[in-house]
C-alpha cells in the first residue's frame, strides 16, 4: 500500500532523479492541451489534477511488474504527495489546512484508483463511466469513451515498454490524437 506519511521510515533506494524524471514524465502529457481542448478534461486546478492522477496510476499499474516496482511506486508515489504539499503552499494555502487537503488528495487518490482498478475488471464501458465521473464532472461520456481509449492505449504502450526505459523515465505515453485514430 502506498502511503504519504513516511517521514520516519528509512530513506528510498530510488535515486531522486529517477523519480523525478518519471514524475516530470507524467506531468507533462497530463498537460497536453488536447485533452483539455478536445477530450472535455475541465481546464481547472481539478481537471489537470484528476488527469494527473489517472496518468499517475497508469504508470503505477504497470510499475507493479517491474523488478523493484513496490520501492519505485512508494518513492514515486511520495514525489507525488511532496509536489501537491509544494503546489499547496504555493497557492497560499496556510500551515494549519494543509493537512486537511493532504487528507483529501490521498482519499481522491486511492479512491479513483480504486475506481479505475475495479473497472479494468469490467471492461472498457466501466472504465469510461469512472472516467467520466472523475475525471469530466460525470459530463460527456462521449468524450469518456475517447479517454478510457486513450488509457488503454497507454495501457498496452506501457505494457510494451522495456523496463529500463520505464523505470528511466524515458517511456514516450502515446499521443491522446493516436488513440483517438485507433478506437
Amino acid at each position: 500500500m502506498l502511503w504519504p506519511f513516511n517521514h520516519f521510515r528509512k530513506p528510498r533506494l530510488a535515486p531522486r532523479g529517477t523519480i523525478e524524471a518519471i514524475y516530470g514524465m507524467i506531468v507533462t502529457q497530463a498537460r497536453e492541451p488536447l485533452f483539455y481542448r478536445d477530450l472535455g478534461v475541465p481546464d481547472t486546478v481539478n481537471g489537470r489534477f484528476d488527469l494527473l492522477l489517472m496518468h499517475l496510476w497508469l504508470v503505477l499499474r504497470r510499475l507493479k511488474a517491474v523488478a523493484g516496482g513496490k520501492e519505485l511506486s512508494q518513492a514515486l508515489f511520495d514525489h507525488f504527495c511532496n509536489d501537491m504539499d509544494d503546489n499547496l503552499r504555493e497557492l497560499g494555502v496556510s500551515d494549519l489546512k494543509v493537512p486537511k487537503k493532504m487528507q483529501a488528495f490521498g482519499e481522491a487518490f486511492y479512491g479513483r484508483t480504486a475506481a479505475y482498478d475495479m473497472a479494468l475488471t469490467e471492461g472498457s464501458e466501466a472504465l469510461a463511466q469512472a472516467l467520466c465521473k472523475n475525471v469530466l464532472n460525470g459530463e460527456n461520456i462521449d468524450k469518456a469513451h475517447r479517454l478510457a481509449a486513450y488509457a488503454a492505449a497507454v495501457m498496452a504502450a506501457l505494457d510494451r515498454q522495456d523496463e529500463a526505459a520505464l523505470i528511466s523515465g524515458t517511456v514516450k505515453f502515446p499521443s491522446p490524437e493516436q488513440a483517438d485514430a485507433q478506437q
